[in-house]
C-alpha cells in the first residue's frame, strides 16, 4: 500500500447516483463487488451513461466494528445527471456531501482495502476527529484496476466527519 495523499479534511458536494444495494459480508469479497460493478455498468453501458467525468464509487452505510456482518448495507454507485431514469435493480438517490476526512491510496490488491481503511481511522483518532455515522463514508475509484500495468487500485478513502 502506498499513501499518495495524507488524510486532509475536505468539504465533498452532494451528488446524484445510480446504484445497486447489497446486504450482508461484503468485507474482504471482490466477487460481491465484481457481481454489483458488472449489473450497474450492464444497465450504464447501453444507456451511454459512462463517459470521461463520470465517477464510480462504493458507500458504506454502516460501521463493521457495530454492524454485525450479516446485517452490512454496501451501495455500489456511479455519477449521473439529475435527469437519467433508473428501473429495476437500479436505484437513483443523492449521495450526500459535506464534511470529510479524504486519503488517496495506491493498493495492490482487495487485501489492503482494510488496512487502508484503518490508516484513515489512526488519522482521525490522532486529530481527534468523530465519524458522522448519519453520512456515508465512500471509496472513490479513480482508476480501474484492470487498466493498470500493475492491476492496482488507486481510490480516494473519504470517511465523514462530525
Amino acid at each position: 500500500m502506498e499513501i499518495i495523499n495524507e488524510p486532509e479534511i475536505k468539504e465533498l458536494d452532494s451528488q446524484t447516483v445510480a446504484y445497486v444495494s447489497f446486504v450482508g459480508n461484503y468485507v474482504g469479497n471482490s466477487l460481491v463487488f465484481k457481481e454489483l460493478f458488472d449489473k450497474l455498468c450492464g444497465w450504464a453501458g447501453p444507456k451511454q451513461s459512462i463517459g470521461p467525468d463520470t465517477i464510480f464509487l462504493s458507500s458504506y452505510q454502516d460501521d463493521p466494528n457495530i454492524t454485525p456482518p450479516d446485517k452490512m448495507r454496501l451501495e455500489v454507485c456511479m455519477t449521473i445527471k439529475d435527469d437519467v431514469e433508473v428501473k429495476g435493480d437500479i436505484n437513483k438517490k443523492q449521495l450526500p456531501g459535506g464534511k470529510y476526512v479524504v486519503m488517496r491510496a495506491e493498493l495492490t490488491g482487495a487485501e489492503e482495502y482494510g488496512p487502508a481503511w484503518n490508516k484513515v481511522v489512526e488519522w482521525m483518532t490522532q486529530n481527534n476527529h468523530e465519524i458522522d455515522m448519519t453520512r456515508p463514508s465512500y471509496e472513490i475509484y479513480v482508476n480501474n484496476p484492470e487498466e493498470h500495468p500493475e492491476k492496482h487500485h488507486i481510490l480516494d478513502i473519504c470517511m465523514s466527519v462530525k
